[in-house]
Order: C-alpha cells, then sequence, then structure tokens
C-alpha cells in the first residue's frame, strides 16, 4: 500500500486523505495544533464549487445543517446608501450561492469524515523538516516522531513548511490589509436570510450577515501599511477597541454590532501568492493556500483547496508515477487559481481606505452604474463554474 504523509489538517488536508484512502493509499494527517477548537478561525464562505467536492465526500448536507446561505451581497455606501445587489456565485442561479459557515464547523466535519474513512489524524506536531529518501520521503516533527512515506503533501497554509522544501525562495506577499472578526447579538435585527452586507465605511470596509436565531457574523478589514507584529500581537480588547473608532462614523447597525460583540475577537494580516514557481519537488507537493494564497475577498480559499483535493487525488490516480501525478496536478490547477487570487486582488483595492473622499463619492456614484445588471451578469461565473475531477478513469501509464 503506497503512503502520502499529509503536513495540515485544515481543508484540503482532510479532504486529499479521504480520496486517496479510497484509492487504496495510506493517508496519515499532521496537525500542528493539539486538538481540533470548534471556536477557532471565525468563519468563511464554502462556495458551490467547493461544495461540489464535498458532493465527492458525501458531507454536504451536514456542512449545511449549520450554514447561512447567502446568494446574494449587498453593497452599503459609508451614508447608509444601497449601492448594489450582486451575486454570491453564478448570475441568476441563487441556489447555487455561497454558504457561510464557522471555519470550525467546516473542519469538525472533515475531520469527522476523514476518521470514518479511516484516516489517522495526529495532533501536536508541527513539521520541521523533510529528507529525500531512497524509497520516498521522510518527514520530522518538532516531539521528534519521524514518520516515511513515498510521498509528502503540505496542506499547511501560507507559511508551509512543504513549501519550503519545494521552493524556499517564495515569500507571501502582505495585502495592505489586516482582517478581524467575530460575533454578536443586537437587539431588534433583523435576520438576513439569503444575503450577506457589505458597507465601504469611512476608515475600514464591514461585512455582517445575521442568522434566524439573532447570532451575527461580522469582520471588517482595516486598512493596515505594514503587518502587525507576530511577537506582540493586540489583544482582543485592543483590537475591539480600534475597530469601535474605526467605525465609529459608520451607519448604522455596524456600530451597534461592535457594541454587541461577545466573546473572542480574532485578527489577522491578510496575505497572498500571486505566483509560486513550482508547486511541487521530487516527493513532496503542495495544494490550497500553500502554493495559491488568496485573500478572503473573493470567498474562494477553501473552495480552491477543495478543488485541489480532488485534482491531486485524481492525478495521482491516473499517473502510476507521482512526478507525473504532480506534474499533471500543477498544470491543470495553475492558470485557473493565479485567476483566483488576482481576482481577490482587485476586490482588496476598492476595500481600502486612505483615498481622498472624493475618491470615496466617485466610487458611491459610479458602483451603481457598473453593478446596476450584476444579477444577471455572468461574466464572473467562472469563478463557480469548476467541477470535481474524475477519480477512477484509469491510469495513463
Amino acid at each position: 500500500m503506497p503512503k502520502a504523509i499529509i503536513i495540515g489538517a485544515g481543508t484540503a488536508g482532510p479532504a486529499v486523505a479521504q480520496l486517496l484512502t479510497r484509492q487504496g493509499w495510506e493517508a496519515p494527517v499532521f496537525e500542528s495544533r493539539t486538538a481540533l477548537d470548534p471556536a477557532d478561525g471565525l468563519f468563511l464562505n464554502v462556495a458551490v464549487n467547493g461544495r461540489r467536492v464535498l458532493d465527492l465526500l458525501g458531507i454536504t448536507g451536514r456542512l449545511l445543517s449549520d450554514a447561512h446561505r447567502a446568494g446574494e451581497m449587498e453593497m452599503y455606501s459609508g451614508k447608509g446608501r444601497l449601492l448594489a445587489t450582486v451575486p454570491n456565485g453564478p448570475a441568476g442561479r441563487p441556489e447555487d450561492g455561497g454558504a457561510v459557515v464557522r471555519r470550525g464547523w467546516l473542519q469538525q466535519v472533515l475531520w469527522e469524515s476523514a476518521a470514518d474513512a479511516g484516516v489517522r489524524i495526529s495532533t501536536g506536531r508541527r513539521l520541521t523538516g523533510l529528507e529525500e529518501t531512497v524509497d520516498g520521503v521522510r518527514a520530522f516533527f518538532d516531539d521528534g516522531h519521524v514518520e516515511d512515506g513515498e510521498i509528502v503533501i503540505g496542506a499547511d497554509g501560507v507559511g508551509s513548511r512543504v513549501r519550503r522544501f519545494i521552493a524556499p525562495e517564495v515569500r507571501a506577499e502582505y495585502t495592505g490589509l489586516v482582517g478581524a472578526g467575530g460575533f454578536a447579538r443586537v437587539a431588534g435585527l433583523a435576520p438576513t436570510p439569503g444575503i450577506q452586507r457589505f458597507v465601504f465605511g469611512r476608515r475600514s470596509f464591514f461585512g455582517y450577515l445575521v442568522r434566524d436565531d439573532g447570532t451575527v457574523y461580522w469582520f471588517a478589514n482595516a486598512t493596515v501599511p505594514e503587518p502587525p507584529s507576530r511577537e506582540h500581537p493586540a489583544s482582543a480588547v485592543e483590537v475591539l477597541a480600534q475597530l469601535r473608532v474605526l467605525h465609529s462614523d459608520d451607519p448604522e447597525p455596524v456600530p451597534s454590532i461592535l457594541r454587541g460583540t461577545q466573546g473572542s475577537v480574532g485578527a489577522y494580516p491578510i496575505f497572498r501568492l500571486p505566483t509560486v514557481p513550482r508547486w511541487w519537488r521530487g516527493p513532496a507537493v503542495a495544494l490550497g493556500d500553500a502554493v495559491h494564497a488568496t485573500s478572503p475577498s473573493a470567498g474562494q480559499g477553501a473552495s480552491l483547496a477543495l478543488e485541489d483535493a480532488a485534482a491531486l487525488a485524481a492525478s495521482l490516480d491516473r499517473h502510476a508515477d507521482h512526478e507525473a501525478g504532480f506534474a499533471a496536478f500543477e498544470a491543470s490547477r495553475r492558470e485557473r487559481a493565479e485567476r483566483v487570487v488576482a481576482y481577490a486582488a482587485a476586490i482588496d483595492r476598492q476595500k481600502k481606505a486612505g483615498g481622498s473622499r472624493i475618491a470615496g463619492v466617485l466610487r458611491d456614484l459610479l458602483l451603481p452604474l457598473f453593478l446596476r445588471n450584476a444579477t444577471k451578469d455572468t461574466r464572473y461565473d467562472w469563478v463557480f463554474e469548476a467541477e470535481p475531477a474524475p477519480v477512477g478513469a484509469g491510469r495513463d501509464e
């Protein structure tokens, strides 16, 4: 039985492990976190292209049991005027719109499904190094554990240690935005079924939705020229206080949401990887954010990672030689992934504060004109149209 060592148990790792296990691989997953925290990571959008991969795994229904369906996005000015309503998915197909879920819930569903498939997930083990061997690869972990396998798959995010083995010269690019978010309750704030709302605030971009039970999911993208210090990160209290100042002049319910925030507030600098020169080397390959990290602005990070998982499993199924499988995987995914990263970067530029007041006025005047037919505009349907690569179609020996 061939063995793939998988690093990272976020989104792509448990997904590719399950698909490879079905194909007869042993596919243990190693995760640096000591345990799965259902409250970790705030929330994210799972687009229809990502849900098609979850369909392959048989877990879409379970994921959607705790999701906020958001087929439309409403854009508001900093004065509270509705600028435009745009689809969060293919135009004219609200049933294929996005689903917003807690990141911890997505990971819980993936981990449970992986366990049911016989995948072993080892927690509290951080990869420290890789060594190519005669038979494949050897992985070293910070607790002294050593694991041997034919290949290693890096699903370990934008700071990937597997990518350092493949392309050590690559460094992620800071977007100029810091993301923050949390959960709140605001008395009298009505649910937003099928909708997520966004506000071009005077000093920071803000998004929110209200679930049927009254829980508010919110995030803010603040323009910060230099990334915050990782050695001395701001506390949740400090972050919330800063956001309340940034959004103090914005229309309701934004200030009320920040006042009504309960529990922890997460904050993180947003990085991207516009291009990585190679996605594999020898017995090592990387996927997801490890090779094409995108900002959350396109709502595609998790979905692209799921697409990668299906594509890599299919390529390894078709090719007896893993290097041929890696090459086919990269060839099938690079153009699309980099196009989505560039698309998200263009959205980031619209979010950034710090421009002149005149620029904001022009945006508020022109955006409704540009987006007046957005619900019927199919130019961006390409973002959502990817289908999972077929598995079991036979090998190209």
